[in-house]
C-alpha cells in the first residue's frame, strides 16, 4: 500500500507526577494542569517537546544522519534539507517576505489527558541552606510546594501527514488569485522514511518532561495501536479513550480494514497478542516495505535558497 498518513495513539501510566507544571499560582506554590472535569492533562507544546527532544537523541545515534540535525525550540529554522524539527515541526518566521516564512507541522500530537479523574495533592519541598559556623541562626530555609497526581493512564496521540514530510508547497498567484500549486522536494525518498521512521521511534522514547529532571516521568507506552492509513484520518485516536465500547473499538477496526489500512496492536499487560515492543517492530517492517505517498514523484531536489529564490 501507499502510506499517507500515520497515527500512533497509546496509553502511559505515570506514578507521582506533575509532567507539565511549574505555573506558579501562589508565591512558591506550583500547580498541576487539570481540566475542569478534574483530569490532569500534558499540554500538546509539552508533547512536542517530549518528542522532539527524542527525536534529537535518535538522530544523533544514527549512523545514517549525514548533516542533518534537530534544531533548538527557540531556533528554529526553515532549511527543510537539513534541520529536522523545520521539517517535521513546521516554522513561521515573521521576518520573511515570501510565503516560504512559514510551514504548517507534518508531525502533530494531542495533549495527554488522563482517562480517569485525577488525585492531586501537594506536596512540600524543603530547601536547607547551611552557613559557616554551628550557630542555629545561620540555618535558613526556603519552603515550597508543588502539586503531584497520583496515578494516571495518560491518553495522547501523534500524526504524521506524509505527504508533507521533506515537502514544501509553493503557490503561483496573478492578479492576487491563486492559479496554481507546486511541490518542491527537499530531501530524497530514502531520508523522508527515515525522518518518519525516526519519529515512529520517538513516539516510544518520551521522557523529557516539564520538572521531571529528577523523578524519572515517562511517557513511554503500556498500549499502543499504530496505524499507516491510505488516507488523512485520526478517528483512531478515539481507540482508547475513556468510554470507547468494545464495538466501537472493533469498527475502528473494521473501517480501517476496509479501506486497505494496515494497524499494529500493541499491548504489555497481556500475554495475548503482541507486545508494545513487539508491534513497533512489525510498524517498523511495515514502514520500511511500503512506499510513502510523493505528490510530486518526478519533482527534482532543491535547497531552501533555491526554494526562496524561485518564489521571490
Amino acid at each position: 500500500m501507499t502510506i499517507k498518513g500515520i497515527l500512533v495513539t497509546l496509553l502511559a501510566p505515570m506514578h507521582d507526577h506533575m509532567a507539565n507544571g511549574g505555573e506558579k499560582i501562589l508565591g512558591n506554590a506550583s500547580s498541576i494542569k487539570r481540566r475542569p472535569d478534574g483530569r490532569v492533562y500534558i499540554s500538546g507544546q509539552m508533547q512536542r517537546h517530549a518528542l522532539f527532544s527524542a527525536l534529537d537523541r535518535l538522530n544523533a545515534d544514527d549512523e545514517q544522519r549525514a548533516d542533518t540535525y534537530v534544531s533548538n525550540g527557540d531556533g528554529v529554522t526553515n532549511l527543510v534539507e537539513r534541520d529536522l524539527r523545520a521539517d517535521l515541526g513546521g516554522f513561521l518566521q515573521t521576518k520573511k517576505d515570501q510565503y516560504s516564512g512559514r510551514r504548517t507541522a507534518p508531525l502533530s500530537a494531542t495533549p495527554a489527558v488522563a482517562r480517569q479523574s485525577s488525585e492531586v495533592k501537594p506536596d512540600l519541598l524543603v530547601r536547607l541552606k547551611m552557613l559557616a559556623g554551628n550557630d542555629e541562626a545561620a540555618k535558613t530555609q526556603a519552603l515550597a510546594t508543588r502539586e503531584f497526581s497520583q496515578r494516571d493512564e495518560m491518553l495522547m496521540s501523534f500524526f504524521i501527514d506524509v505527504s508533507a514530510v521533506g515537502i514544501r508547497k509553493r503557490f503561483r498567484y496573478e492578479d492576487e488569485m491563486h492559479v496554481g500549486t507546486e511541490y518542491v522536494k527537499h530531501v530524497a525518498e530514502d531520508e523522508r522514511k527515515r525522518r518518519i521512521r525516526l519519529a515512529l521511534e520517538a513516539t516510544a522514547a518520551l521522557t523529557d518532561y516539564a520538572n521531571q529532571a529528577r523523578n524519572a516521568a515517562s511517557g513511554e507506552p503500556q498500549q499502543v495501536l499504530i496505524v499507516f492509513d491510505t488516507r488523512l484520518s485520526r478517528k483512531a485516536s478515539r481507540y482508547f479513550m475513556e468510554g470507547t465500547k468494545p464495538a466501537e473499538q472493533e469498527n475502528i477496526l473494521q473501517e480501517l480494514e476496509a479501506r486497505g489500512a494496515a494497524y499494529f496492536l500493541g499491548d504489555d499487560t497481556t500475554a495475548e497478542g503482541d507486545s508494545v515492543d513487539a508491534a513497533y517492530r512489525r510498524a517498523l517492517e511495515f514502514l520500511a516495505a511500503n512506499p510513502l505517498y510523493d505528490p510530486n514523484p518526478a519533482g527534482a531536489l532543491q535547497t531552501t535558497a533555491q526554494f526562496e529564490k524561485n518564489a521571490g
